[in-house]
């Protein structure tokens, strides 16, 4: 998901009330997500294991697989699954792109030069070996399956203090940095707030991780190990029915997907463009993984019997999202490493030599957002329509991404010019065809 990247609008960085508005949303959201899950201990310690890799690994309270279901409330919240896996994830540090140390820090560069094999082990075999190891830890008694979902606010808390604390690391190395390169080279625009919101070094890196990356992938993983959790908490409950397992489903493959497709995030506007700092720290590390696992916080407390039509209509909507979505972000990416490469088995319609009119981008010119809002939709619909709670991020992502496409509209109307202008009578439509 494109908005996963950058789940906070990037509109016009100028102005200190644009910067003062937007700033207000590091308060106000952490607030909403709160007061949204309305839980006794929402969220998860996942994003926590995450951020403390460098830790050492205590001892820890053995519970009983026969008491998995029920598990001692002392367990449960001193149960230390950073310590846990502090030493695979200080290992996995070694799996992070980027993998030279002397690179032009471009993520885009360093994917053409690994094989495809090496990009799988940066990020999917990252994701399989915590899985592999918390599944061991779980199996062994060494940790409850529900501990993720146990733990709370307290980590919804924790997250955000971390993701402050670390911008402000971001901005003060980045205003001290006398690196040269475009990706490394601090951007200082005079405004203490504008730059730490903002950022100021494009691609910053720390032990030669790419940070950019690094915090994608870990709000990414958190997504799915609080789902995880969500899902044996429901289980033990005996309310796992079809609405779960159809939104545990959808979001499984939706981010496992993100980890083998993550090369085509190389060619995004996020990655490309955007400089890193609380904006894109925090929608990484607190909004991807607190928000977009509301639907199954709210699932855990209100029991949703879909029937079997239901389920299938919900399912083709997932499909169709997921079909157009991913096949307009690969012709992109595609088309941009090889601009004569076929576009569904024929030769590419290109208008002045630049811009793609085949495919899914001859249908409409932001088809791959239409497809990004199908996903969005397909998470909430198992959750029925008798609240609106689980349907707060495709309302977000509805917003955000309507205003990003007018941002989109407006840049490419000023680089493109008259071609754009050809382009826009070729393929008249912004998003949903013969609607929009």
């Amino acid at each position: 998901m494109e908005a996963a990247a950058a789940v906070l609008p990037t509109l016009v960085p100028s102005g200190s009330a644009v910067v003062s508005r937007r700033s207000s949303l590091a308060t106000v959201v952490p607030l909403v997500c709160c007061g949204l899950l309305h839980m006794d201990r929402s969220l998860c310690t996942c994003v926590l294991a995450l951020c403390c890799a460098g830790g050492g690994a205590p001892r820890l309270p053995r519970v009983s697989r026969r008491r998995w279901s029920h598990p001692p409330r002392e367990a449960r919240r001193r149960s230390p699954t950073p310590g846990l896996l502090s030493p695979p994830l200080s290992l996995q540090r070694y799996l992070l792109l980027p993998l030279f140390p002397e690179s032009s820090g471009q993520p885009a560069e360093l994917f053409d030069r690994l094989p495809l094999i090496l990009v799988w082990l940066a990020g999917l075999l990252s994701l399989l070996l915590l899985l592999g190891l918390s599944a061991f830890g779980v199996y062994m008694g060494w940790m409850s399956p529900t501990v993720v979902a146990d733990m709370g606010l307290e980590l919804l808390s924790v997250t955000f203090i971390f993701s402050v604390i670390v911008s402000f690391a971001l901005y003060i190395a980045g205003i001290k940095s006398g690196h040269k390169s475009s990706s490394l080279r601090p951007h200082v625009s005079g405004s203490f707030m504008q730059d730490w919101w903002f950022g100021v070094q494009l691609n910053p890196h720390f032990m030669e991780v790419d940070l950019k990356f690094f915090f994608v992938r870990a709000g990414m993983m958190a997504w799915l190990f609080i789902n995880l959790s969500l899902f044996a908490k429901s289980y033990f409950a005996g309310s796992a029915n079809l609405s779960v397992i159809l939104y545990q489903f959808f979001c499984a493959w939706y981010i496992i997907d993100y980890f083998v497709h993550e090369e085509f995030m190389t060619s995004t506007w996020d990655i490309i463009a955007e400089r890193l700092g609380f904006m894109l720290v925090f929608g990484d590390l607190v909004f991807i993984p607190f928000t977009f696992t509301i639907q199954g916080w709210w699932l855990l407390k209100n029991k949703v019997e879909l029937s079997l039509l239901s389920g299938l209509a919900n399912l083709c909507i997932f499909l169709i999202g997921y079909l157009v979505f991913r096949g307009a972000n690969k012709q992109k990416h595609v088309f941009k490493k090889d601009p004569k490469a076929p576009i569904w088995g024929k030769p590419p319609k290109v208008v002045g030599g630049k811009l793609l009119a085949s495919g899914y981008w001859g249908i409409a010119r932001h088809c791959n957002y239409l497809g990004d809002l199908l996903l969005a939709l397909s998470f909430s619909l198992p959750c029925g329509v008798s609240s609106v709670v689980p349907y707060f991020y495709p309302t977000y992502l509805l917003i955000l991404l309507v205003l990003r496409e007018r941002r989109d509209e407006a840049r490419c109307s000023q680089k493109y010019r008259e071609i754009w202008a050809e382009y826009c009578k070729l393929v008249p439509w912004r998003i949903l065809p013969y609607v929009y």
